[in-house]
Formats: C-alpha cells, sequence, structure tokens
C-alpha cells in the first residue's frame, strides 16, 4: 500500500483497505472508488489567519500539495516553525517535507491541519533528529466533515535526542495521524500524546508505532478521547522492544469516553518485548461521564451542559499538562474550549 503513489497515479486500488491490519478500521479503498482529480494551485496568501498566528515570526504553508521541501535546523541553534497543512476543493494532492534537527539543536513545530471541501491529502513528514537533539511538535487538526486526510511522521532519533508530540483533532469523514519513531535508546526519549473530540460522523484514526533498537530508552505515551453522535475513534499504539534494548522503560495509555450509544471507538495497544530486564506497561480504558459527579455538580447550580464541558475540559485537560511550550499550551487550550463549547 501506498497512498501518495495512489494519489500520484489515481489508482484506486492502491489505496489500503481493511485488508490491511493497520488500516482495518480506517478503510478508504472502501469508501473510494475513484481517486479526486489533482488539486488546484491555491495561493497561500488567500488563506487568511491560523491558529498559531503571533507565537513564532516563521511561517511555513503547504497549500493544497504545494509548499517546502525542507527544512533545517543548525546544531545548536533554536527555531520555532509554523507549519501549515491547508486544503481547499475536492481534489487530491500529496506533499513530503523533511526537517533535519542539528546535534544539540531544539525545534518547536507548531503544525494545524485545515481543510474546506471533500478532497483527499497526504503530508508526509520526515523529522532527523541529531544527537542531544529536541523537538516538540503540537498539532491541531481542524478539517470539514467531508474531508479524507492522512497526515504520517517518520522520526529517527539519535542517542539522548528528544522527541515530544500533543495531538489535538476534531476528525473528518475519514482522517489518520500516523506517527512512526524509531528509537535507538541509549538516552533518547519519545512522548506521543493526543486527544480527539469527535461528533456527528467524523472518524478519527491516531496511530503509532516506536521501536526500540538499543539500551536504555523511554517512550511515554497518553491519548485520550471523547466520542459523541456516529463518530468513531480509533486508537491504535505499538512499542516494539528488540533483542539488546535492555534497560528501556515504556509507557502507553489510552482512555476514551462514550456519550452515545450510536458512537464508537476501537482501541489496539501493544507491546511487543524481546529484551531483558525492561520496564513497560500499556493500557486502555472506555467509559461515560459520571452520572454521579453530573448530579453532585447540578446540585450546585451549575447547568447541565456547563457540568459536561467542564467534566470533558478537565478529562481531556491532562494531555495539554504535559505541554512544554508556555505559549502554545495557551493556544492549544483556547482551541479544545472553542470546540468543547460547540459541541
Amino acid at each position: 500500500m501506498n497512498l501518495g503513489q495512489a494519489i500520484r497515479l489515481r489508482d484506486a486500488t492502491l489505496l489500503p483497505s481493511r485488508r490491511d491490519e493497520d488500516w482495518r478500521w480506517t478503510d478508504l479503498r472502501g469508501l473510494l472508488r475513484t481517486i479526486p482529480e489533482p488539486s488546484l494551485a491555491l495561493d497561500p496568501e488567500s488563506i487568511g489567519p491560523g491558529p498559531f498566528d503571533g507565537v513564532a515570526g516563521e511561517v511555513l504553508v503547504v497549500a493544497n500539495g504545494a509548499g517546502p521541501e525542507a527544512v533545517e535546523v543548525e546544531a545548536g541553534g533554536d527555531r520555532t516553525l509554523v507549519l501549515r497543512q491547508v486544503s481547499r476543493g475536492d481534489g487530491a494532492h500529496a506533499c513530503r517535507l523533511r526537517i533535519r534537527v542539528g546535534a544539540g539543536a531544539r525545534l518547536t513545530l507548531l503544525e494545524s491541519h485545515e481543510g474546506g471541501g471533500s478532497g483527499l491529502s497526504l503530508l508526509g513528514v520526515e523529522l532527523d533528529l541529531g544527537e542531544g537533539a529536541a523537538c516538540e511538535r503540537l498539532a491541531v487538526c481542524d478539517l470539514d466533515p467531508d474531508a479524507v486526510a492522512v497526515a504520517e511522521l517518520d522520526v529517527r532519533l539519535s542517542p539522548g535526542a528528544r522527541f515530544a508530540q500533543t495531538l489535538l483533532t476534531t476528525g473528518s469523514r475519514r482522517q489518520r495521524l500516523e506517527t512512526r519513531v524509531s528509537h535507538p535508546g541509549q538516552g533518547a526519549e519519545a512522548r506521543l500524546d493526543g486527544a480527539y473530540l469527535l461528533s456527528g460522523r467524523r472518524h478519527a484514526d491516531l496511530t503509532s508505532s516506536v521501536r526500540h533498537e538499543g539500551p536504555d530508552g523511554r517512550t511515554d505515551q497518553l491519548a485520550r478521547g471523547i466520542v459523541d453522535d456516529q463518530a468513531r475513534a480509533v486508537f491504535q499504539g505499538r512499542i516494539v522492544v528488540q533483542e539488546g534494548a535492555d534497560g528501556t522503560d515504556a509507557r502507553m495509555a489510552h482512555n476514551a469516553l462514550i456519550l452515545s450509544d450510536r458512537a464508537e471507538v476501537d482501541a489496539r495497544p501493544e507491546l511487543e518485548i524481546y529484551a531483558d530486564d525492561v520496564a513497560c506497561a500499556h493500557g486502555a480504558t472506555v467509559g461515560a461521564l459520571d452520572d454521579e459527579v453530573l448530579f453532585y455538580m447540578r446540585q450546585r447550580g451549575l447547568p447541565e451542559r456547563e457540568a459536561r464541558i467542564l467534566l470533558a475540559a478537565s478529562f481531556l485537560g491532562e494531555v495539554l499538562d504535559r505541554v512544554e511550550s508556555p505559549a502554545a499550551s495557551g493556544r492549544l487550550r483556547d482551541w479544545l474550549a472553542a470546540r468543547l463549547g460547540a459541541a
């Protein structure tokens, strides 16, 4: 399966389907019988403001698949970049971007996925972190309900490097956010967090895989979500600890709330361990808002809708508590509060 090739060749038979184990809950081939025509050119100057405007001075725009191909942060440098992936219309497009962060450098990547129309889009990013480098990726995804969008991130860590990620999404007709990490151990760390808030018929798929290839590495993952109406959420997290990766510390948790009998959450956390002397754990829970807590809050004068919003904000807010960038953290909280208020 190669989604980029399917878009380029306009061959729907190359789309992933339920026969592909990792795509069985996000079937694109069954959804799209044909690949749309290529997207029309989009003028970046016409797209308006984005969610991270004013946080950083450097903004990169991928407009209907057209945008930069490479970014480099020099060794010892410190940069904050805003990356806007903007789609308009009902066409199909794909883009790949390579980001290299030199030894000892730091990058804060503020990423937004903004979509109008019912097109098909793929954004692929390759992120290389040099020895001792650090990157925090904060992404918000606000797509039209008819959009079909896939974002793939491949991360290669060097010894002592640190990667931290927080994804927020409201889903779309089909959306998949996939992160793949090559982890060398040797003091390197990865944090992969995410939160989703889905309603209507929206679909969001948070998939990740981390491969520990050397000793003394750390991975920490927390995903939380809320689904309502007929929405569907997918969480797939896989951590592989290869032979020789002794001393690995890997932890994964996924927690979801279902607010409707017609909503669905599919969760598959996985650990594959082939090494000794490791500390690894994973878990997943699916439940509903606590009726007793709701009753308690209403007895003290809070309307039911406000009580539900406060409980939802508290539940999802634990993901945002782990964000490191102070300036971006406020934007993420404002973004989430606005969507909770509109739900």
